[in-house]
């Protein structure tokens, strides 16, 4: 079972899986930064907004809820709180969407460089020196049987 469990470990999925998970969260702060400081703010440009508002609205529905004063709490009457209505939009936030994706890209693409190209790299160049390498010589007492063999063969 530990045979088994050595060779899964040394499989390349599980490595190449594996440091993709560490590089990934290593680089969550890069690219969460690049995206709120770059992305965000050209996603925002058609929108005007401060942050992408590239929704698509799906519902508008009415919801009651307790009003708040100018202290930010609720108001009350009669030991209850004050209701109101206002209007929600429920909808798609494509914005958060993209932001996602582009995230996702430059994490796969930081990861592929940094760590995936340079180890296929390397393992290319480890199987060609092995392919190189001269097969190792044949024991004693079978170049002795190989030459008699041969010598048979004449």
């Amino acid at each position: 079972m530990l045979k088994e469990f050595k060779a899964f470990i040394l499989k390349g999925n599980v490595i190449d899986l594996s440091t993709g998970v560490i590089i990934g969260a290593a680089y969550t702060g890069i690219v969460t930064a690049f995206t709120k400081g770059i992305v965000e703010p050209i996603l925002a440009l058609p929108g005007g907004g401060p942050s992408p508002k590239l929704t698509i609205p799906i519902k508008e529905t009415m919801i009651a809820v307790a009003k708040l004063g100018a202290d930010g709490k609720p108001v009350m009457e009669n030991g209850k709180a004050v209701m109101e209505t206002v209007k929600k939009i429920i909808e798609l936030d494509l914005g958060v969407i993209i932001g996602a994706v582009i995230s996702f890209l430059i994490t796969a693409a930081v990861v592929f460089f940094v760590i995936v190209k340079p180890i296929n790299k390397l393992m290319a160049m480890t199987k060609k020196k092995e392919a190189e390498a001269p097969p190792p010589a044949p024991a004693a007492d079978i170049a002795l049987l190989t030459e008699i063999r041969d010598l048979l063969k004449k």
